[in-house]
């Protein structure tokens, strides 16, 4: 049985265009100054492997309404990042509620919260 206050984690990888690094940085920085000012996440991280043409992000989000309101919000910054880049795998952590899974269609795999903390702040 999942908590009904447990957060939702995302993790995203994605493979980098070849010749698009440059650009893929700028958009996602863009993307990241934008959620840190007017986004719901928690908590968003993005990790690059240059060498592999790899970045991983993680988003951490209250619930599925903060999910949501990304979505609403952000929609212009995701397709700036996705024009330089294909996702490669994504996972989440969590129990979103149907609304969010519609969203994610119905191939997505979903591992259930048991337990844990997180702490804000650097």
């Amino acid at each position: 049985m999942t908590e009904t206050n447990a957060p939702i984690l995302f993790r995203n990888t994605m493979r980098i265009t070849d010749g698009h690094l440059v650009e893929f940085k700028a958009a996602i920085r863009e993307a990241v100054d934008f959620a840190t000012e007017h986004g719901p996440q928690l908590m968003v991280e993005v990790f690059i492997d240059e060498d592999r043409s790899e970045c991983t992000s993680f988003q951490l989000y209250a619930d599925s309404d903060a999910i949501l309101r990304h979505w609403e919000l952000a929609d212009p910054y995701i397709q700036g990042v996705m024009e330089h880049c294909v996702v490669q795998d994504f996972e989440v952590f969590g129990d979103p509620d149907d609304r969010v899974r519609a969203g994610l269609g119905p191939d997505m795999k979903y591992t259930p919260h048991l337990t844990g903390f997180y702490r804000l702040g650097s």
